[in-house]
């Protein structure tokens, strides 16, 4: 099974019991056809980069999910067929992206490096 994370745009009209409708609808489609959940997080109202039927904000849900390669040509065809939902896109998870994810989930925050000082090659007064 491979790794994917997909990204939801539902239409800003939703009310709350509608949006989690959905949200149970995707996970539920997962499950069903033998996939796992294995996180999944809900950005809600944001402003969109451009128009999408008219609209310039969206609610955004986004899920990672274990399945089989051919559950996604299922999966496309269920979320063309849901008018609530803008924009998705499905995108396939390597092992960084993964453990990205998961450090994520846990809250643990990798402290980048430090950048080495450069040594000064110049000579001091007191050492001319």
């Amino acid at each position: 099974m491979s790794s994917y994370e997909l990204m939801v745009i539902f239409t800003p009209v939703l009310s709350n019991e509608e949006f989690s409708a959905g949200t149970k609808n995707l996970k539920k489609f997962i499950t069903d056809n033998a996939g796992e959940i294995i996180g999944e997080d809900t950005w809600g109202l944001k402003s969109l980069a451009y128009p999408i039927a008219k609209k310039t904000t969206g609610l955004y849900y986004v899920m990672e999910y274990q399945a089989e390669t051919s559950l996604n040509a299922k999966f496309t065809i269920q979320m063309n067929r849901d008018e609530s939902i803008m924009r998705f896109m499905i995108t396939v998870l390597d092992k960084h992206a993964i453990a990205y994810n998961d450090r994520k989930r846990r809250g643990i925050k990798i402290e980048k490096p430090v950048p080495a000082q450069k040594e000064s090659n110049q000579l001091t007064e007191k050492e001319a």
